[in-house]
Order: C-alpha cells, then structure tokens, then sequence
C-alpha cells in the first residue's frame, strides 16, 4: 500500500489530471497537513456510501475517486447475469458543486461495461432516485449527493433493486471491486454521445415526476380534512436551496394545500447553499429565513427539508407568535399519531401493522404504536435496514408496513420508496397540521397532549468531530473506553443492562446474558433502571461519534432535567 507522500506524487506526476484538480493541488503543494489527509486512505463507504470533502485526492470526492466507485459497481453487475446486467442503474443527482458531472462521470464508466444508465435531466430528489429504480426496473441506483453537509462536501450512494441502499453484503462486495480498481486514472470511460446514439444512456425527467407524485397523492389520508383546511392553513415551505423545489411544491398543490409560500431565497439550487451555514433541517439557524417570513405571513408551520429531500425538520407557533422548533422524535411521533389515529377512523388499520425505527429512535413512538396494538420493530441505524423489513413483510405477509423512522429527521409513510422521503413526509405532516388546526390547535398543542397519554420524552443527539488522519483513532480508542471502562450509572441512575452490537449481546447487571438478534455494528447502548438509555456509535459517513441520550419522566421539566445531567456526565466521560 502507498504512503500518502507516494499517493500525492502520483497524482502531481500524472500529466492529464483534471485542470481544476491541478490547480487545487498546486494550492496544498506546501501543505503537508492538508496532503497527508487528502492522500493517506481513499475514502469508505459507510452507512450512507461514500461521502467527504471536494478536492484532489484518494481521500477526496472528484470525477477519479467516482469513476472508481463505478468501476467497483460495474464489475460487480459483470459477475451477474446479462439479463440483469442489462436492466442497467438508475442515476440521480443534487444541487452541491459538481453533482451533475460526477452522475454522468458515473454513466460513462457503466456505458464501458455495457451496462445501461438512466440519468435525470437535472438534479432530483434521493427518494425519487429510490422510487425509480423500483420503476423502471433497475438493477441499480446511484444518487450524487451529500445530503445535509456543508458545501465542501459531496457523496456518492448506491441503492439495490429494491430501492434500498445496498445492504452490507451487496456493499460489501462493491467495496473490494472497488479497491481492485486501484489505478483511478486508467479507469476507462465511453464518449457520452456514442452512449445516447447507442441507448446504453437515456435521459429521463418528466414522466418519472408524475409517476412518482400520482405515488405521493396516496400519502394523505383523509382528502375531505385537507379540503377544508388545506386552503387556509398557513405553511412556510424551504428546500434550502436543493432538489425539495422540484416536486415539493407539486406534491403541496396536487394534495390540496395552496396556502403555502416558498422561502424565495432559499427555492433556487445553489451549491453555495449561501443562506445558511449548514443545509441542515436539523440546525436551528437553517430556519432563520423561513421564521422571518413566518412572522410577517402569520404561518401555522414551517417545514424545510435538506438538499437532496430525505430529511425534514419543522416550527410551530406558539401563542407568543414565535416559533418552537420540533426535533426528528417528535415529528415521527406526531405522524405516527395521525396516521395510526386517522387509518383506525377510516377502519383501513390493518391487525398486522408493523412500525420500524432504528435503535437510536425515541421510545415515544413505541409508546403511541403499543397503544394502538401496534408492534415496533427496532433495526440497526441506517434507513436500508428500514427497507430490508419492508421487503421481508413483501415476502412473508406477515406484517402490513405503517410508517418507518430514524431520530436523525428521516421518515417514510408509503413504501413505494425505499429510503427516507421528505416528499411524503411534506405532504403528510401538512396534513397533521391540518388535522390539530381543524380543533382549533396547532402541532405543538398536538405534542403536549401526547406527553400527557404517553409520559414526557427528552431525547438529544451530540456529533463530537474528530477531523484528519488521526480522527478515525481517536473514534476508535474512544469507543474502547466506553466498551473497558463502562460506566455503572449516569447521574445517579444506576444502567440495568448493556447491549453491545459489536458482540450481538446484551448483559445485564445482573449477570444474566441474551443475544441480539440483528447484523454486528459497532454499537454500545445503556440500558438504565427508570427506563432511560443511551447510545453510543461512530458515523458511517463522517468523522463523527454520535451520543444519544433518551430521558422519560413525569414532566417535560424533569425529563429536560434529567437529559441535562446526563449530558454534563458524558461529556466529562468523553474527556477524561
């Protein structure tokens, strides 16, 4: 394997290097710091695929490292049958510097193997990407984008036949395809006009959008409900400057909601993503502008959705004219709420309704499904393992699939996409609003009375960084420490049981030891006695660790309380 100083020579000496990426490199020429990350490991897929940072570099994503990540698709589809090989891969991509290139980059390399592509005309949503592949029959999907990152980055994911991203195995195999096309620059790619002439490259648009939104029209569930208040509810929509534009606005209009205004600086597409630091639905400051045109308009809800429409976030008013800021838990939990509450109106809830979340989800919406006999499955983090039970009920029958969440702003109503879908999300929570508006109340008021059934949940995520080379060992030591030195309480509760992924067990304190019934993670859970939890596990796309805390209680005051503690002790564990 070459040293970083080696992979860098190699790129300065290579005479063809994109004039872009040459002048970026002749930039970092003195910079042995910002060499040696760009050059010292190429970049992993992860949860998500593959993700970082613009730029030069085996580290880096550039129009090289994407030709090798199709390169490594393309040999894997050249171990399949012709027939399925020739049902070619579905190609999408969103508004970051660079997407648009890097999807036909893509293209060219799979047109070398014959293998036929299907590109958007311009940039889509993920979800849309997902729901095409189960529509034209795909084998394969790719999606160009970083999803809720900052500018400077880009990613790269792949989606199996079912419209799910690929799962382990399937990644797994893409991954050492990919490491044995280890000289990027000898990467073949076919000329793009030969490819359209031959039809291995086909340009898709318009009819994909109608076939994907008549889809979105069987979200709402109750048509006379949004008819009646779809036309006076006030809604604050932003796709912060991404691909929500393209069909969020449709979907809006084709439900029933025509009192909504765009966020106008924010409804172009825009890699500089320049209102906002970080296009992120999650971030309180991305609401800046919609809360600004919220006040002046008197807006019932504001919603946003990031750049490439997976994930949603939304603020309600509250009766002193500002605006509360709900968090991923409760919106699923106020979905769920309708959805189970309004299916059991109309008698269409079926007695094998299932509900799925990830293992780092609120234990709120297990509470709402438990209530209406409803089971909660529980899969590992990552929305692909979502989809996997959604094609294992297909097989089975043994369970109809309601709805399916992750705390991290990602939901999906209606599985005809397989991956998180802020389309369908829009639609839907409109129309909770809607349904608490047509009470006299607002979500917020829908929220409150939910604590009041079900108990009060507090939940936080902490993203701790840990950038450059030596960022992934010190993830790494630091998940060692909570695994060699686990703590036996966190302020004053005393933890009940550990459940540890890694492993596939779960331990109690009382010495009595289970299994874990789903695929290894690297993973670490705190069970504790009042029914509390939390959770520790790396990013699969960023140098991140990710703390989860979980607090129930009495009052929402002592469930705020008591996350507080325990984040002022975990912190001070992470230090020591």
């Amino acid at each position: 394997m070459l040293s970083w100083k080696d992979n860098y020579t190699v790129w300065a000496d290579f005479a063809g290097l994109d004039p872009k990426l040459r002048s970026e490199l002749t930039e970092i020429k003195d910079d042995q710091a910002a060499q040696e990350d760009a050059f010292y490991a190429p970049l992993e897929f992860g949860t998500a695929g593959m993700r970082g940072i613009l730029g030069p570099g085996i580290n880096r994503m550039n129009i090289y490292t994407v030709r090798q990540a199709t390169e490594g698709l393309a040999l894997f589809m050249d171990t399949l049958a012709e027939s399925v090989k020739k049902r070619g891969v579905a190609i999408s991509f969103d508004s970051r510097h660079h997407s648009q290139e890097f999807a036909h980059e893509a293209a060219r390399v799979l047109g070398m193997h014959g293998i036929p592509s299907f590109v958007f005309e311009s940039l889509r949503p993920t979800p849309e990407l997902s729901y095409t592949v189960r529509h034209l029959g795909t084998y394969a999907g790719i999606m160009i984008t970083a999803s809720h990152n900052p500018k400077q980055y880009n990613g790269y994911k792949i989606y199996g036949e079912d419209g799910g991203q690929m799962p382990p195995k399937e990644s797994d195999l893409i991954t050492k395809f990919v490491r044995q096309a280890s000289d990027l620059f000898n990467i073949k790619v076919a000329d793009e006009k030969e490819l359209k002439s031959s039809g291995l490259l086909q340009i898709i648009g318009k009819e994909v959008d109608e076939a994907y939104l008549a889809e979105v029209k069987k979200v709402t569930i109750d048509q006379d409900l949004v008819a009646k208040e779809g036309k006076t509810m006030k809604l604050i929509f932003s796709p912060l400057h991404g691909t929500g534009a393209v069909l969020g606005e449709k979907a809006l209009k084709q439900a029933g909601f025509t009192n909504f205004t765009m966020v106008k600086e924010q409804a172009k597409p825009d890699p500089e993503f320049s209102t906002v630091v970080k296009p992120n639905p999650e971030d309180p400051a991305a609401f800046n502008l919609a809360i600004e045109h919220g006040k002046k308009e008197d807006a019932d809800l504001l919603i946003a959705v990031d750049p490439d429409a997976d994930r949603l976030g939304a603020a309600v008013r509250q009766p002193s004219g500002e605006y509360q800021l709900l968090t991923g838990n409760q919106i699923a939990a106020l979905m769920l709420n309708y959805i189970l509450t309004a299916r059991k109106k109309a008698g269409t809830l079926p007695q094998n309704a299932v509900v799925v979340k990830s293992i780092v989800s609120s234990e709120f919406a297990t509470a709402i499904a438990k209530s209406y006999d409803v089971e909660m499955v529980n899969v590992l983090t990552g929305f692909k393992f979502i989809a996997e039970q959604i094609k294992h009920y297909e097989k089975t029958k043994e369970h109809t699939f309601m709805f399916g969440f992750e705390e991290s702003y990602g939901y999906l109503v209606r599985p005809f996409v397989r991956d998180k879908d802020a389309v369908q999300s829009l639609v839907l929570l409109a129309e909770v609003a809607a349904y608490y508006k047509s009470m006299g109340q607002n979500l917020y008021d829908g929220l409150q009375e939910l604590f009041q059934k079900y108990g009060f949940f507090a939940e936080k995520t902490i993203a701790l960084t840990f950038d450059g080379v030596e960022g992934a060992e010190e993830i790494n030591t630091l998940m060692a420490k909570f695994r060699k030195n686990a703590p036996t309480a966190f302020a004053g509760v005393k933890v009940a049981a550990i459940e540890d992924f890694a492993s596939s067990e779960k331990k109690s304190t009382s010495g009595e030891v289970s299994r874990i019934e789903l695929p290894k993670a690297n993973v670490l859970k705190y069970i504790l006695t009042d029914g509390s939890w939390i959770a520790v596990r790396p990013s699969g796309t960023e140098p991140k660790i990710k703390l989860y805390l979980a607090t129930e209680a009495q009052t929402q005051e002592k469930a705020l309380l008591k996350r507080k503690k325990f984040e002022d002790e975990i912190r001070d564990f992470v230090k020591k």
